[in-house]
């Protein structure tokens, strides 16, 4: 306390500091790079790189998006508006305090408009756009828990979402994906489920085994060879907002062309074309 180790108990004033350590505490790498994209006086677009947890997980504390803002952000009282998978990036929307996280967390369907994702998925779909609707379910007894699963109508939550193939290239594809509902793994899943599922993904590509061999050991250089990249190639390009504080006000468009570094080479120039 202010300094001084404490073994007993102790009143603690307002403005005073507390430090603790944790021995022998190790946390999981993480990319560690956000960036601000877009600011006003009540909510902030965070660039979150892939492979950074948005907030604690069983592996990181420390090192998540939502301490790192709060340590290093003008916004002590951040709070996530909405999440991403640990290995999306992307855009993502924050409130900057207590009071602008209980004004919209509740009703965030009137501050998002559009939330607009890219996507390298394997194969070349035979459709040009496609809005895919199904219900998805997570199902008892299957290897992987986490893992969302198209279920017949009424089994599941429904869930829609708007595809474009923007190009196609070398049995690979990059793809618009809008989202117009908000179910787990949503895009993930509804890809696979269509027979393209995203590059990297270590749940809906080659059938999951990376995924559980990962919960054995580590993965090691051949089998990311196997996927192709160390994070799935998933991105949230763009979050369009109402403008609810200006009346009249044209929507708000928020871009990240952040893209990670497994986003190289070819996928590189692909996804800098304009859709």
């Amino acid at each position: 306390m202010d300094g001084v180790v404490i073994c007993e108990n102790r009143l603690i004033n307002m403005g005073q500091t507390i430090a603790y350590t944790v021995p022998n505490y190790q946390e999981a790498e993480v990319d560690i790079g956000w960036k601000v994209l877009w600011s006003n006086d009540e909510i902030a677009a965070i660039h979150k790189p892939a492979n950074l947890p948005v907030n604690r997980t069983t592996r990181n504390v420390y090192n998540t998006l939502i301490q790192l803002l709060r340590r290093e952000s003008p916004w002590p009282n951040a709070h996530l508006l909405h999440r991403l998978d640990l290995e999306t990036s992307g855009v993502i929307l924050i409130a900057q305090n207590n009071e602008v996280a209980r004004k919209f967390q509740p009703a965030l369907s009137t501050l998002i408009k559009r939330k607009i994702y890219r996507a390298v998925v394997y194969g070349s779909p035979a459709w040009q756009t496609l809005e895919y609707q199904c219900d998805l379910s997570m199902l008892t007894g299957s290897a992987i828990r986490s893992q969302m699963h198209v279920v017949a109508d009424g089994e599941g939550k429904r869930s829609t979402t708007r595809f474009k193939v923007l190009n196609a290239f070398n049995g690979y594809s990059l793809i618009e994906c809008e989202l117009l509902t908000g179910r787990k793994h949503q895009i993930r899943a509804h890809l696979a489920s269509l027979g393209h599922p995203i590059v990297g993904d270590k749940i809906y590509s080659l059938k999951g085994e990376m995924y559980l061999k990962r919960l054995e050991q580590p993965l090691v250089a051949s089998d990311y060879s196997l996927l192709q990249s160390k994070h799935h190639l998933l991105h949230a390009y763009e979050i369009r907002l109402n403008n609810i504080w200006e009346q009249g006000g044209a929507d708000i468009s928020i871009q990240d062309q952040n893209l990670p570094n497994q986003w190289d080479g070819f996928i590189r120039t692909v996804l800098s074309a304009r859709p």
